[in-house]
């Protein structure tokens, strides 16, 4: 494997599930947390495939394509979930998301 080639997307890919994380565990201590049920399930699901992501690239799987393509529409899905609530930790998921996003793209595309 090319490492270079996978690195930087790697890196986004943890750098969101870290802030997913950290979104989903400040939306569980916001005063409405039946509110943030949308951004939380969001959340999970966008750090799940960005682990899943980076530990193919890793290993240079046969299916990165496909699946940094299937992380960058969680991760589109996640950062308009994010982005639709004031809080910080949501508005620094929903950047964290996007650059993923274009990252994972730009992978699932050959670039």
């Amino acid at each position: 494997m090319d490492e270079m080639n996978f690195q930087s997307c790697i890196d986004a890919c943890n750098a969101c599930a870290d802030a997913c994380d950290f979104c989903a565990g400040a939306c569980l201590k916001e005063e409405d947390v039946k509110a943030m049920a949308g951004c939380i399930a969001s959340d999970l699901d966008c750090a799940q495939i960005c682990r899943t992501a980076a530990s193919m690239m890793a290993r240079d799987s046969a299916h990165v394509a496909a699946i940094c393509q299937l992380c960058a529409d969680i991760c589109r899905a996640c950062a308009a979930e994010c982005g639709k609530h004031e809080m910080d930790h949501c508005q620094q998921c929903a950047l964290a998301c996007r650059n993923c996003a274009e990252e994972c793209e730009r992978m699932a595309a050959g670039e």
